[in-house]
């Protein structure tokens, strides 16, 4: 007879069945694991919060974004609270460990980041935040107000790089390109590039007459009260794209229409690379070239504004200025060797965004995922019907 079958049956039999709260507890634990890597390997949601995509993203838009395309990044900081990005919703406290950090990994992706692409990334200048004003960026408001008075007013605090804010921007530059701006237009390289129709930039508009039926613009898509506003009886500031604007400039009641950018030669503080020997504005810099891994730059008082924040803080380095010259980690050094790739994001609603004009380059291990589509938008200005946009359902990103 087999003994150790019948052992088998006898210990199967004798065998407690799971109780249901046991058995919702598994379901409940699996659930979270799963969805935990789905969400940190292949595809994240992300709400788009503010107006700086505009018109090719809107407030209220829902996206899935990839993280298959551009290769998932290995979390860096391992230990956190599931779904929760960096704050617990209800505490208001830390929602990770940061006394465990990796070092940064990507898995292989499909794809290289490529110019024009909509790109989520974590906020560079996020490493530092203050609490009681996270909306706006600490380094901005240091230059503005000196760091003792911002330090006396805020709770400063610190924030790894996977912890640090989700931005979502379109990628105008890679590693390696030179980029200039001027008044408004974009050039690669030495090549313009205009914008297209999903991005939006001021425009001054001249009428022939200070009766004007508003109506019209509305049928071409610009919303009355965001859009447009008035300067004087007969000229108006137009929010709108290259395209939108060409067809304002064919009304027979229209004198001029012309775009309004920042004079050449005004300086704007807090344009990058905040060096008080470069009168830039965000509507007119550069020349600028874009870090490469492998690039190597002279280090100098033209350069050391420009790439002194990825020397140090992006790629770990102590950077010093000694009467001979520069220090990097202790070792006197006439150039510096780029570990990494850097991109340069801005935003599609030129004039309306927080972007890498203001803070400069992102470094690849910043780099999130690519925003594939619209899965729901919500215009919580709509009526009861049209709160949800059904056009944008399943909407493609380009």
């Amino acid at each position: 007879m087999n003994w150790k079958f019948w052992q088998k049956n006898k210990d199967t039999a004798n065998k407690k069945k799971k109780t249901k709260s046991r058995e919702w507890a598994d379901a409940v634990i699996f659930a979270v694991v799963a969805a935990t890597v789905i969400r940190v390997f292949f595809i994240e949601a992300y709400t788009i919060p503010t107006g700086s995509m505009e018109r090719s993203l809107l407030i209220g838009d829902f996206l899935f974004v990839s993280k298959v395309n551009y290769g998932a990044r290995i979390p860096m900081t391992p230990v956190a609270f599931p779904f929760a990005h960096h704050t617990m919703p209800i505490t208001g406290t830390k929602a990770y460990y940061d006394g465990i950090q990796w070092k940064y990994r990507r898995l292989p992706g499909l794809q290289d980041i490529k110019r024009n692409d909509v790109v989520v990334f974590n906020f560079p200048d996020g490493d530092t935040v203050a609490v009681e004003a996270q909306d706006r960026d600490y380094y901005d408001m240091v230059r503005a107000n000196g760091r003792e008075a911002v330090h006396n007013a805020y709770t400063i605090i610190s924030r790894p790089v996977d912890k640090r804010e989700n931005y979502i921007k379109r990628c105008i530059g890679i590693a390696g390109d030179v980029l200039t701006m001027k008044d408004g237009l974009v050039s690669v390289n030495g090549k313009p590039v205009p914008m297209e129709n999903t991005g939006q930039i001021d425009y001054l508009v001249k009428f022939k007459t200070s009766d004007v039926n508003f109506q019209v613009f509305e049928e071409m898509g610009f919303k009355i009260q965001r859009d447009i506003m008035g300067l004087s009886d007969d000229t108006y500031n137009f929010l709108g794209t290259p395209e939108m604007m060409a067809k304002v400039g064919k009304l027979d009641f229209v004198t001029s229409v012309k775009v309004r950018t920042a004079e050449p030669g005004v300086k704007e503080e807090n344009v990058f690379p905040h060096d008080p020997n470069r009168n830039w504005n965000a509507d007119n810099w550069g020349p600028i070239l874009i870090p490469k891994e492998g690039l190597t730059v002279k280090l100098d008082s033209a350069t050391i504004p420009m790439y002194q924040r990825a020397i140090t803080v992006y790629e770990g380095n102590k950077l010093e200025k000694t009467a001979n010259g520069w220090l990097i980690n202790g070792q006197k050094a006439d150039s510096y060797t780029f570990k990494m790739n850097y991109y340069w994001m801005m935003g599609d609603n030129r004039h309306n965004s927080l972007d890498s004009r203001y803070w400069g380059f992102v470094p690849e291990d910043h780099i999130v995922g690519k925003a594939l589509f619209v899965w729901m938008s919500y215009d919580t200005d709509g009526s009861f019907f049209s709160k949800i946009r059904w056009n944008r359902l399943f909407h493609s990103i380009h």
